[in-house]
């Protein structure tokens, strides 16, 4: 295999192939069951916001990706059952939405948000590791980005945000394993990182989108 893989296809099924801890770690954001996407109709922001969030997107399109109706349920039993047979640790975000073992070694993503924002402030993981709590800050709130990113997925998280999960819960040369791909964030953060990836992603626009943006991102640094 290359040391990147993304693969369009069913993560469930393609558990079933392998092997009892093939992949040393999986990173997963799979779908909370909140509905649309996760995202809300409608969210509660001050004045002053409102009058910067309209500034900023006067003249942009506001998403770059397809909104679809795929988070109305959480994944089935058998596929937690797959997902902690095939790999040796896990790191789940929104792992405060599914009922998971007890664990102390959870992460919280420190969003930043600002005061106006009804939006929680951050987000959690739960992690398999014996270790206690780690904190990542980086400013995601709506428009407001630490760094202007495109936004190809709903759920999209920073590529950062991944270098700190496997800097802090991996080594170079591991296997990593997402079975829900989305933005691709995880595997520019792999390469970068020397780690490798096995991902999948089962809606081929979101699919095609997250391939082109991989290529994208690593087709610049070999410029350099």
């Amino acid at each position: 295999m290359t040391d990147i893989e993304l693969i369009h296809g069913d993560s469930l099924q393609a558990l079933k192939g392998y092997t009892d801890n093939h992949f040393d770690v999986a990173i997963v954001d799979p779908p909370y069951g909140l509905g649309f996407d996760g995202e809300k109709t409608s969210m509660t922001i001050s004045p002053n916001m409102e009058s910067e969030r309209k500034k900023f997107w006067k003249g942009k399109k506001v998403n770059q990706y397809t909104k679809k109706d795929w988070d109305k349920e959480v994944p089935p039993k058998e596929y937690w059952d797959e997902l902690f047979r095939v790999s040796k640790n896990q790191i789940v975000w929104g792992g405060n939405h599914f009922e998971l073992p007890q664990s102390r070694g959870w992460i919280f993503w420190d969003k930043k948000m600002d005061k106006g924002f009804s939006l929680a402030d951050g987000e959690l993981a739960w992690t398999s590791f014996d270790k206690g709590v780690k904190k990542f800050e980086y400013l995601w709130a709506g428009f407001k980005k630490k760094k202007p990113i495109k936004r190809i997925h709903p759920t999209q998280k920073p590529i950062d945000l991944y270098r700190f999960c496997l800097k802090y819960y991996t080594c170079e040369g591991d296997l990593i394993l997402d079975t829900h791909l989305g933005s691709g964030s995880i595997a520019i953060a792999c390469h970068y990182m020397k780690r490798k990836l096995i991902g999948y992603e089962i809606d081929k626009e979101y699919y095609d989108a997250a391939c082109k943006r991989f290529k994208e991102q690593t087709m610049q640094q070999a410029l350099w």
